[in-house]
């Protein structure tokens, strides 16, 4: 039996990675991702959780990088209307720092640059009356308020995977990049099975670096390229505290160090607040929010809000690593957040492509320039089916994006002795895959031990069939963000659980 060869082989399950595969795999091209971790285990976990154009960007003159990004906002918001949906985002006038006329400017570009359609424009409030204004300091007086997305951005990564899967792709999550040599005209990868240890080879047309922060690594110790990895790794880090406010807007600050940071509900019971920009040395696994970052964020906060942030009042914190393009920028906030594609491919050889950079808001975007690179190395010509993914919908967002309280609405009519709250939530994840969960209980008792809150094993088996669960980190971080609201001894039987239900799949 002759050995397939993949026509793309691709390291890293984040974003980046499982977009390439998505919209490689639906061009009828042979997929093969390992991931090392699991799915969005790193950066992509750990974003601010928007999409959006980056009106901070306009600053540093990245029109295209802003062009796409806002063009792409209403697109992905089509595709997944389950796990993305429109914020308001309100931006006080401080006295002192960028003149009001510069950010009237800012915004009417911003509003018109990227072809905006469906999002609600700018608009200007008195935040002496306007509720936007409560939670403030009373020297707010000004403020303008303008559209951006929310995403659920580890549920992307998951999603981009699913659809990749359904076109055929090999999705392997807890499989590491040994090497990687080429051979004959392809690439022979040795790829370690982390569970159970075994190793194993396989052999691909072209090979894609989509390993975030760990890609200048992958070059130098498994693929032993000569591609120039300048790359600049720049830690973020958020804080969570307890809702400050009532309403359902958001915020953008200003800082007199020139930088922004955002106030965003989140999961019903608290506010989010993100991000700094540090460079980062050392292992992108360890990275954590530093005391020097969470005062960083506590002031900043405290320098708008009526009520101050104190260190006491955080419930949890969270820091990623941006592995972002060195373009020689003095500061690491000035440091593009565009994305840069690398090709390696000597004359009769196999290629190689990394990525470095890039925003989670234009992933597909990247995918498409990373299939276009690699384009004369795959078979066939699929440049007629660039940009498909855009028109088809991720799973479970089979639904008009403005129906997300319809769908909960029916489905709480098909299950009226379910708590309309867990069904909400499970939409919200899910989308119309929800029914693969609910299926035909008639109570919470069937859905089957609860772990805690609204989490039920049929969602945690759920989980572990479709999407990739290995351990309670998987479900409680990234599927969901349950973990703020399971109690350690919760946390350890859902654990316990899942290392039963796995224990005969090694």
């Amino acid at each position: 039996m002759t050995e397939q060869v993949f026509d793309v082989a691709i390291i890293g399950g984040g974003i980046n990675g499982t977009g390439i595969a998505r919209d490689a795999a639906g061009r009828n091209l042979s997929v093969y991702l390992c991931e090392q971790d699991d799915l969005a285990s790193g950066t992509s976990s750990w974003s601010t959780k928007l999409i959006h154009g980056g009106l901070r960007y306009l600053e540093h003159y990245e029109f295209r990088l802003v062009r796409e990004a806002l063009i792409e906002r209403e697109i992905l918001w089509g595709i997944a209307p389950h796990i993305i949906w429109p914020l308001r985002f309100v931006l006080p006038y401080h006295q002192g720092l960028r003149p009001a006329w510069i950010l009237r400017l800012g915004l009417f570009i911003y509003d018109h640059l990227g072809g905006r359609k469906l999002l609600p424009a700018t608009r200007t409030l008195n935040l002496k009356i306007d509720a936007a204004g409560k939670p403030l300091k009373t020297d707010s007086k000004i403020g303008f308020e303008y559209s951006d997305c929310w995403v659920e951005d580890s549920r992307l990564v998951v999603l981009n995977a699913m659809d990749a899967r359904d076109h055929g792709a090999l999705i392997e999550t807890r499989h590491k990049l040994v090497s990687a040599r080429r051979e004959k005209g392809v690439w022979n990868l040795s790829i370690l099975n982390q569970r159970t240890g075994k190793k194993k080879s396989l052999h691909a047309k072209s090979l894609v670096n989509a390993s975030g922060p760990w890609v200048a690594d992958v070059l130098a110790t498994k693929v032993r390229s000569k591609t120039l990895a300048k790359i600049r790794m720049v830690q973020g880090s958020h804080i969570v505290v307890p809702r400050l406010y009532e309403h359902d807007r958001c915020y953008i600050f200003q800082n007199s160090d020139g930088r922004i940071i955002f106030a965003i509900p989140y999961e019903q019971d608290f506010t989010l607040i993100g991000t700094t920009d540090c460079d980062y040395k050392g292992d992108p696994a360890l990275v954590k929010a530093s005391d020097e970052e969470i005062s960083y964020l506590c002031a900043a906060a405290s320098e708008y809000f009526e009520k101050p942030i104190q260190t006491s009042d955080i419930i949890w914190t969270y820091s990623g690593v941006r592995p972002l393009y060195d373009d020689g920028a003095s500061k690491a906030q000035e440091a593009t957040r565009d994305y840069v594609l690398k090709l390696d491919a000597p004359e009769g050889e196999a290629a190689l492509l990394s990525i470095f950079g890039g925003k989670i808001t234009t992933y597909r975007r990247l995918a498409e320039a990373a299939l276009e690179k690699l384009g004369s190395y795959l078979p066939g010509n699929s440049e007629n089916q660039r940009g498909w993914t855009g028109k088809k919908l991720l799973p479970g967002g089979d639904f008009d994006r403005n129906g997300f309280s319809g769908l909960v609405e029916a489905l709480s009519q098909k299950h009226p002795k379910i708590r309309k709250a867990l069904i909400s939530r499970l939409v919200r994840a899910y989308g119309t895959r929800t029914d693969f969960i609910l299926g035909k209980a008639e109570s919470e008792s069937d859905l089957g031990t609860f772990f805690g809150d609204t989490l039920s094993e049929a969602e945690v088996l759920y989980l572990i069939t479709h999407e990739w669960v290995i351990t309670a980190h998987d479900v409680l971080w990234r599927r969901s963000k349950l973990g703020l609201r399971l109690t350690k001894d919760q946390v350890q039987k859902l654990e316990d659980f899942i290392a039963s239900e796995l224990a005969h799949s090694i």
